[in-house]
Protein backbone atom coordinates (compact mmCIF):
# COMPACT_ATOMS: atom_id res chain seq x y z
CA UNK A 1 0.00 0.00 0.00
CA UNK A 2 1.39 3.41 -0.96
CA UNK A 3 1.63 6.47 1.28
CA UNK A 4 0.82 10.11 0.46
CA UNK A 5 1.90 13.11 2.51
CA UNK A 6 -0.34 16.19 2.29
CA UNK A 7 0.52 19.60 3.72
CA UNK A 8 -2.37 21.85 4.68
CA UNK A 9 -4.51 18.71 4.83
CA UNK A 10 -7.29 19.80 7.18
CA UNK A 11 -9.25 22.09 4.86
CA UNK A 12 -9.98 22.98 1.26
CA UNK A 13 -7.94 21.39 -1.52
CA UNK A 14 -5.73 19.54 0.96
CA UNK A 15 -8.74 17.92 2.62
CA UNK A 16 -10.13 16.98 -0.80
CA UNK A 17 -6.84 15.28 -1.68
CA UNK A 18 -6.96 13.42 1.64
CA UNK A 19 -10.51 12.19 1.06
CA UNK A 20 -9.79 11.03 -2.48
CA UNK A 21 -6.48 9.34 -1.73
CA UNK A 22 -7.90 7.59 1.35
CA UNK A 23 -10.84 6.36 -0.71
CA UNK A 24 -8.35 5.01 -3.25
CA UNK A 25 -6.62 3.03 -0.50
CA UNK A 26 -3.54 5.16 0.17
CA UNK A 27 -2.14 5.51 3.66
CA UNK A 28 -1.70 9.16 4.61
CA UNK A 29 0.62 11.49 6.47
CA UNK A 30 -1.49 14.53 7.35
CA UNK A 31 0.37 17.80 7.95
CA UNK A 32 -1.02 21.05 9.38
CA UNK A 33 -0.61 23.35 12.37
CA UNK A 34 -3.74 22.34 14.30
CA UNK A 35 -3.16 19.03 16.09
CA UNK A 36 -6.77 18.67 17.18
CA UNK A 37 -8.12 19.03 13.65
CA UNK A 38 -5.46 16.67 12.33
CA UNK A 39 -6.40 13.97 14.81
CA UNK A 40 -10.09 14.33 14.02
CA UNK A 41 -9.36 14.10 10.30
CA UNK A 42 -7.10 11.08 10.76
CA UNK A 43 -9.71 9.25 12.82
CA UNK A 44 -12.48 9.96 10.32
CA UNK A 45 -10.44 8.79 7.32
CA UNK A 46 -9.23 5.68 9.12
CA UNK A 47 -12.73 4.72 10.25
CA UNK A 48 -14.30 5.39 6.86
CA UNK A 49 -11.67 3.86 4.57
CA UNK A 50 -9.60 1.54 6.75
CA UNK A 51 -6.33 3.25 5.91
CA UNK A 52 -3.54 4.34 8.25
CA UNK A 53 -3.42 8.09 8.81
CA UNK A 54 -0.36 9.53 10.53
CA UNK A 55 -0.57 12.99 12.14
CA UNK A 56 2.34 15.40 11.79
CA UNK A 57 1.94 18.84 13.36
CA UNK A 58 4.15 21.44 11.66
CA UNK A 59 4.15 25.14 10.85
CA UNK A 60 5.77 25.53 7.43
CA UNK A 61 6.40 29.21 8.10
CA UNK A 62 9.21 28.11 10.43
CA UNK A 63 12.51 26.33 9.83
CA UNK A 64 11.61 23.79 12.48
CA UNK A 65 8.30 22.98 10.84
CA UNK A 66 9.86 22.54 7.41
CA UNK A 67 12.62 20.35 8.83
CA UNK A 68 10.08 18.16 10.65
CA UNK A 69 8.28 17.38 7.39
CA UNK A 70 11.50 17.06 5.37
CA UNK A 71 12.79 14.49 7.86
CA UNK A 72 9.61 12.45 7.48
CA UNK A 73 9.89 12.59 3.69
CA UNK A 74 13.47 11.35 3.88
CA UNK A 75 12.56 8.32 6.01
CA UNK A 76 13.59 5.34 3.87
CA UNK A 77 11.95 2.83 6.25
CA UNK A 78 8.53 4.47 5.86
CA UNK A 79 8.64 5.86 2.32
CA UNK A 80 6.29 8.51 0.96
CA UNK A 81 5.18 7.76 -2.60
CA UNK A 82 3.22 10.96 -3.27
CA UNK A 83 3.79 14.45 -1.86
CA UNK A 84 1.05 17.09 -2.09
CA UNK A 85 2.56 20.51 -1.29
CA UNK A 86 -0.72 22.30 -0.64
CA UNK A 87 -0.15 24.56 2.39
CA UNK A 88 -0.61 28.23 1.59
CA UNK A 89 -2.38 31.46 2.46
CA UNK A 90 -3.13 34.95 1.19
CA UNK A 91 -2.44 38.41 2.63
CA UNK A 92 -5.19 41.02 2.54
CA UNK A 93 -3.59 44.19 1.25
CA UNK A 94 -1.80 45.81 -1.67
CA UNK A 95 1.96 45.98 -2.04
CA UNK A 96 3.44 48.09 0.80
CA UNK A 97 0.17 47.79 2.75
CA UNK A 98 1.04 44.28 3.92
CA UNK A 99 3.65 44.12 6.71
CA UNK A 100 7.02 42.87 5.47
CA UNK A 101 6.98 40.07 8.05
CA UNK A 102 3.76 38.74 6.52
CA UNK A 103 5.17 38.93 3.00
CA UNK A 104 8.29 37.01 4.05
CA UNK A 105 6.17 34.44 5.86
CA UNK A 106 4.24 33.85 2.63
CA UNK A 107 7.45 33.36 0.67
CA UNK A 108 8.66 30.94 3.34
CA UNK A 109 5.56 28.77 2.98
CA UNK A 110 4.99 29.08 -0.78
CA UNK A 111 8.60 28.97 -1.99
CA UNK A 112 11.17 27.81 0.57
CA UNK A 113 8.98 25.06 2.03
CA UNK A 114 8.01 23.84 -1.44
CA UNK A 115 11.66 23.75 -2.52
CA UNK A 116 12.92 21.95 0.56
CA UNK A 117 10.07 19.44 0.78
CA UNK A 118 10.11 18.67 -2.93
CA UNK A 119 13.86 18.10 -2.73
CA UNK A 120 13.58 15.83 0.32
CA UNK A 121 10.81 13.81 -1.29
CA UNK A 122 12.34 13.42 -4.73
CA UNK A 123 15.76 12.42 -3.40
CA UNK A 124 14.14 9.49 -1.59
CA UNK A 125 11.88 8.68 -4.55
CA UNK A 126 14.80 8.57 -6.99
CA UNK A 127 16.35 5.72 -5.02
CA UNK A 128 13.18 3.67 -5.61
CA UNK A 129 12.69 4.85 -9.20
CA UNK A 130 9.12 5.97 -8.62
CA UNK A 131 7.00 8.62 -6.92
CA UNK A 132 5.15 11.85 -7.52
CA UNK A 133 4.94 15.44 -6.29
CA UNK A 134 2.05 17.84 -6.78
CA UNK A 135 2.86 21.46 -5.95
CA UNK A 136 -0.34 23.47 -5.62
CA UNK A 137 0.06 26.85 -7.33
CA UNK A 138 -2.75 28.99 -8.76
CA UNK A 139 -3.94 30.63 -11.96
CA UNK A 140 -2.78 33.81 -10.19
CA UNK A 141 0.70 32.68 -11.24
CA UNK A 142 -0.09 33.90 -14.76
CA UNK A 143 -1.28 37.38 -13.73
CA UNK A 144 0.94 40.31 -12.67
CA UNK A 145 -0.64 40.87 -9.29
CA UNK A 146 1.19 41.06 -5.98
CA UNK A 147 3.38 38.80 -3.90
CA UNK A 148 0.90 35.94 -3.91
CA UNK A 149 0.88 35.66 -7.70
CA UNK A 150 4.66 36.07 -7.81
CA UNK A 151 5.16 33.27 -5.30
CA UNK A 152 2.85 30.96 -7.25
CA UNK A 153 4.64 31.85 -10.50
CA UNK A 154 7.83 30.65 -8.81
CA UNK A 155 6.10 27.37 -7.88
CA UNK A 156 5.07 26.82 -11.51
CA UNK A 157 8.50 27.62 -12.96
CA UNK A 158 10.36 25.59 -10.35
CA UNK A 159 8.10 22.56 -10.75
CA UNK A 160 8.20 22.53 -14.54
CA UNK A 161 11.99 22.90 -14.53
CA UNK A 162 12.46 20.14 -11.96
CA UNK A 163 10.06 17.91 -13.91
CA UNK A 164 12.24 18.29 -17.01
CA UNK A 165 15.39 17.52 -15.04
CA UNK A 166 13.84 14.33 -13.60
CA UNK A 167 12.22 13.13 -16.83
CA UNK A 168 12.72 9.41 -17.34
CA UNK A 169 13.56 8.67 -13.70
CA UNK A 170 10.11 7.42 -12.72
CA UNK A 171 9.53 10.47 -10.49
CA UNK A 172 6.81 12.84 -11.70
CA UNK A 173 6.35 16.48 -10.71
CA UNK A 174 3.32 18.62 -11.50
CA UNK A 175 2.23 22.17 -10.72
CA UNK A 176 -1.51 22.38 -10.05
CA UNK A 177 -3.10 25.73 -10.94
CA UNK A 178 -6.70 25.99 -9.75
CA UNK A 179 -8.91 29.03 -9.97
CA UNK A 180 -11.39 30.10 -7.30
CA UNK A 181 -12.22 27.10 -5.11
CA UNK A 182 -14.82 27.03 -2.33
CA UNK A 183 -12.54 26.61 0.69
CA UNK A 184 -11.60 28.50 3.88
CA UNK A 185 -8.82 30.30 1.98
CA UNK A 186 -10.50 33.65 1.32
CA UNK A 187 -12.24 33.79 4.70
CA UNK A 188 -8.94 33.27 6.52
CA UNK A 189 -7.36 36.09 4.52
CA UNK A 190 -10.29 38.41 5.23
CA UNK A 191 -11.18 38.72 1.55
CA UNK A 192 -14.68 39.41 0.29
CA UNK A 193 -15.93 37.03 -2.39
CA UNK A 194 -19.51 38.22 -2.89
CA UNK A 195 -18.80 39.75 -6.31
CA UNK A 196 -17.04 36.71 -7.79
CA UNK A 197 -19.28 35.23 -10.56
CA UNK A 198 -20.71 31.82 -9.83
CA UNK A 199 -19.15 30.27 -12.93
CA UNK A 200 -15.65 31.00 -11.60
CA UNK A 201 -16.03 28.76 -8.56
CA UNK A 202 -14.63 25.22 -8.69
CA UNK A 203 -15.52 22.17 -6.62
CA UNK A 204 -12.50 20.92 -4.65
CA UNK A 205 -13.29 17.22 -5.10
CA UNK A 206 -13.69 17.52 -8.86
CA UNK A 207 -10.51 19.59 -9.03
CA UNK A 208 -8.56 16.86 -7.21
CA UNK A 209 -9.93 14.16 -9.49
CA UNK A 210 -8.82 16.10 -12.57
CA UNK A 211 -5.42 16.82 -11.02
CA UNK A 212 -4.71 13.16 -10.26
CA UNK A 213 -5.71 12.25 -13.81
CA UNK A 214 -3.27 14.84 -15.18
CA UNK A 215 -0.50 13.54 -12.89
CA UNK A 216 -1.08 9.97 -14.10
CA UNK A 217 -0.81 11.24 -17.68
CA UNK A 218 2.59 12.74 -16.94
CA UNK A 219 1.62 16.41 -17.20
CA UNK A 220 3.95 18.92 -15.54
CA UNK A 221 1.24 21.61 -15.45
CA UNK A 222 -2.44 21.12 -14.64
CA UNK A 223 -5.16 23.75 -15.05
CA UNK A 224 -8.01 21.40 -14.14
CA UNK A 225 -11.11 22.98 -15.63
CA UNK A 226 -12.14 23.88 -19.21
CA UNK A 227 -13.28 27.34 -18.12
CA UNK A 228 -9.92 28.27 -16.68
CA UNK A 229 -8.02 26.61 -19.52
CA UNK A 230 -9.89 28.90 -21.90
CA UNK A 231 -9.26 31.90 -19.65
CA UNK A 232 -5.53 31.13 -19.47
CA UNK A 233 -5.47 30.87 -23.27
CA UNK A 234 -6.75 34.44 -23.45
CA UNK A 235 -4.23 35.53 -20.82
CA UNK A 236 -1.33 34.15 -22.88
CA UNK A 237 -2.34 36.26 -25.87
CA UNK A 238 -3.09 39.48 -23.99
CA UNK A 239 -0.42 42.21 -23.61
CA UNK A 240 1.22 42.30 -20.17
CA UNK A 241 0.23 45.95 -19.68
CA UNK A 242 -3.41 45.14 -20.30
CA UNK A 243 -3.23 42.18 -17.92
CA UNK A 244 -1.77 44.39 -15.22
CA UNK A 245 -4.67 46.84 -15.52
CA UNK A 246 -7.30 44.12 -15.47
CA UNK A 247 -5.64 42.39 -12.54
CA UNK A 248 -5.43 45.65 -10.60
CA UNK A 249 -9.14 46.33 -11.14
CA UNK A 250 -9.97 42.78 -10.13
CA UNK A 251 -7.98 43.27 -6.97
CA UNK A 252 -10.07 46.33 -6.06
CA UNK A 253 -13.26 44.42 -6.83
CA UNK A 254 -12.53 41.12 -5.09
CA UNK A 255 -10.34 42.35 -2.22
CA UNK A 256 -7.15 44.38 -1.88
CA UNK A 257 -4.99 41.51 -3.11
CA UNK A 258 -7.34 38.89 -4.53
CA UNK A 259 -6.23 35.34 -4.89
CA UNK A 260 -7.65 32.45 -6.83
CA UNK A 261 -6.80 29.26 -4.99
Amino acid sequence: MTTALITGSTAGIGAAFARRLAADGHNLVLVARDTKRLREQATELHDRHGIEAEVLTADLATDGGIETVATRLADRKNPVDLLINNAGFGNNGRYLEVPMADELRMLKVHCEAVLRLTSAATQAMLERGRGGVVNVASVAAFLPRGTYGASKAWVVQFTQGAARDLAGTGVRLMALCPGFVRTEFHQRAGMGTGNIPGWMWLDADKLVSAALTDLARGKALSVPDPRYKALMGVVKMAPRGLLGGISSRAGRKYGPEYQAR
